[in-house]
């Protein structure tokens, strides 16, 4: 699953772009017990979420005429400008770099064919997240694309992918999942969820957070001026979840693992 051994390929940063970054800190703090530290005055108002100092994530302000309000996730990339090339030859765009980012590291930002965004980081001196896979941090991703295969073969060759898949427990098809080629499945961080089985137009990325309640966490999120997109329901064999947004309009999801035997 998710982790902090980052490979080429897999999830190592995630940030969120808001109207109001103070409203933000505040919304995220009651949520996930979060707290904001800036990453200083050159960096234009962009700083770190943290738990315990470690770092979960990141924000920044953002203006009217710099989309709407989204968290964005960042994978994992040896070369940003051959992915930068990668991406070109695969039919998405390049919204944005590349470029470095002072000595933490190499970024650029870019759309897939459907025009879900993504991010893609190669670490310097910023490695990637310190905290996923624990309560309040990043704990799985989800790509809402129109076409399934023809997502896959493009992040396979931008991202250097494998899949797998998982019986639906009703029988009424499968749940593809994917992670780092070179890793395997014991690294799988993310699925691919058809975009018309949601009633959904707009293809995007979806991080997921850990929690030790989901229940009680959709009752924060409203009490907070966020709002539920789908309510809290149970998968078997994985847990209880709900797609939630902050009351900028920023989707995420939670995710309240079952207990595991042992």
């Amino acid at each position: 699953m998710l982790t902090t051994r980052y490979v080429s390929g897999s999830p190592n940063w995630l940030d969120l772009g808001t109207p109001d970054i103070g409203a933000a800190r505040e919304f995220y703090a009651d949520l996930f017990g979060w707290t904001f530290v800036p990453a200083g005055p050159e960096a234009g108002g962009y700083g770190m979420f943290q738990l315990d100092g470690e770092t979960t994530a990141a924000g920044m302000p953002l203006a009217p005429d710099q989309g709407h309000p989204a968290w964005s996730v960042y994978f994992q990339s040896p070369d940003i400008d051959a992915t930068a090339e990668a991406v070109r030859q695969g039919g998405g765009a390049v919204l944005h770099g590349p470029m470095d980012i002072w000595d933490q590291g190499r970024m650029a930002y870019f759309a897939d064919p459907s025009g879900a965004s993504f991010g893609c980081w190669q670490p310097n001196r910023n490695k990637g997240l310190d905290r996923v896979g624990a309560e309040g941090a990043l704990c799985w991703t989800e790509l809402y694309t129109p076409d399934e295969s023809a997502a896959l073969a493009f992040y396979t060759a931008v991202l250097g992918w494998g899949t797998s898949s998982m019986p639906f427990p009703d029988g009424s098809g499968s749940y593809t999942m994917v992670h780092p080629a070179s890793a395997g499945p014991d690294a799988m961080f993310g699925g691919l969820v058809p975009l018309a089985a949601t009633g959904g137009t707009t293809p995007h990325w979806l991080p997921y957070f850990a929690v030790r309640d989901c229940d009680a966490t959709v009752t924060r999120a409203r009490s907070g001026g966020g709002s539920a997109l789908t309510p809290a329901v149970d998968l078997q064999g994985v847990g209880r979840f709900a797609t939630l947004t902050d009351p900028a309009g920023a989707r995420f999801a939670v995710m309240q693992g079952e207990p595991q035997d042992g």
